[in-house]
């Protein structure tokens, strides 16, 4: 399944036909998900367990960290999946931190941690062969790796996983990222928070 994540290439023909984002007026909503109220991050892990979805080692991990937070009341988010591509970069691979500055640029915002396994459990049609990487600031593992989350479904059942965060790392330019729908008034301009993401 790590193998899906990585360097999938799209036909010649078919890169043609994304769709090239110029604002955030032109990514619809993907989705929109309810953020449940649960007491601890332990509460959102035995609720992904008692309904079957599976989790990752490096997205246990994640979970089990001081970082990850959680909802205390319910709220809706609206979510939006767009790729690289269609962001504009024209090579096969881009870099998580470019990728970021871009969508906020765009005036989108980054997902909090918890919209993973919270999406996760709410999200039980996903076709198989579907790799959805959570646009999240990286949480680090207790060794120091930075991972954000990826809701997906190999095959062998839905589950959630980690992979590479840094703002380094690379990744397709046909993976699909999934972004929150921001308050237009939250950030006037976003550049600022946006180039932390940059690799160094």
């Amino acid at each position: 399944m790590q193998n899906e994540l990585r360097l999938k290439k799209k036909p010649p023909s078919a890169r043609g036909q994304d769709v090239l984002v110029r604002s955030a007026a032109d990514i619809p909503v993907w989705k929109t998900i309810t953020l449940q109220a649960f007491a601890s991050s332990l509460a959102l892990r035995n609720a992904l367990d008692a309904k079957g979805c599976k989790v990752g080692g490096l997205a246990a991990e994640i979970l089990a960290r001081p970082a990850f937070v959680v909802s205390t009341t319910r709220k809706d988010v609206r979510l939006v999946a767009v790729s690289a591509a269609e962001l504009g970069f024209r090579a096969d691979t881009v870099t998580l931190g470019a990728v970021y500055v871009r969508v906020q640029q765009l005036g989108l915002g980054l997902a909090g941690a918890e919209i993973g396994p919270q999406l996760r459990l709410q999200y039980f049609d996903q076709p198989i062969g579907e790799f959805l990487i959570i646009g999240m600031e990286p949480i680090k593992t207790w060794s120091g790796e930075q991972v954000v989350l990826n809701v997906a479904n190999g095959g062998a059942g839905l589950i959630l996983i980690g992979q590479d965060g840094r703002p380094d790392a690379e990744i397709s330019a046909t993976s699909r990222l999934l972004f929150v729908r921001s308050d237009p008034a939250a950030s006037a301009d976003p550049r600022g928070e946006a180039a932390a993401f940059l690799p160094r």
